[in-house]
């Protein structure tokens, strides 16, 4: 990506289709997005029948194929502004609150922390009981009380905000957006050597 490109936002979706549409959607709107997906996120997609050829140009689409995730070296150029983990699963917030960072999403929240890099996390699992989308139908999910735990967790983390609803997820990266930054991995951000 050429420096003088400004900062974008590195979206990572996990493998859940609990408000996936909408999240989708917010991706289609903003300018100077790119998805990062895992291996679930993947299969997700295809299950829920999105496609992703509709996303504004210049939309880069990473898939967890690399055993290192490789794509988060981005991090570290300072070509993002902000890590969007939307839709969250459980098993992606519980990873990042145990620090777990064995696949690409959990990778990329884990390397935006040692960035201080600001991360948006919208989890799926955040009341006791709620309606989630399945394919093709929407269902009853009564989330188990560890996962709500993590949830409440990973709200007290350092550069993270996790947000309740796709509102809430809205006006955080509008938040984020009015507020020029730039990130701590920025080799323009880096003391200079002595």
């Amino acid at each position: 990506m050429p420096k003088n490109d400004p900062p974008r936002i590195a979206w990572a979706l996990s493998g859940s289709g609990h408000y996936l549409k909408e999240c989708l959607d917010i991706v289609r709107e903003l300018d100077h997005v790119d998805l990062f997906m895992s291996e679930a996120a993947q299969e997700v997609v295809r299950m829920y029948g999105y496609d992703l050829k509709d996303f504004k140009p210049g939309c880069k689409v990473h898939r967890d194929n690399t055993a290192s995730a490789v794509p988060v070296m981005f991090l570290y150029q300072g070509n993002y502004r902000m890590v969007v983990l939307a839709p969250a699963t459980s098993n992606t917030v519980a990873k990042c609150v145990a620090g777990i960072s064995d696949t690409l999403v959990t990778n990329f929240y884990a390397q935006a922390g040692k960035c201080r890099i600001p991360s948006i996390v919208y989890a799926c699992d955040t009341a006791p009981a709620l309606i989630s989308d399945a394919p093709g139908q929407q269902v009853w999910v009564y989330p188990r009380p560890i996962d709500l735990e993590n949830v409440e967790r990973l709200s007290s983390f350092r550069d993270t905000q996790v947000v309740l609803s796709i509102e809430a997820l809205r006006q955080s990266i509008a938040d984020l957006l009015s507020c020029p930054s730039k990130s701590s991995s920025s080799p323009d951000a880096l003391p200079k050597p002595a």
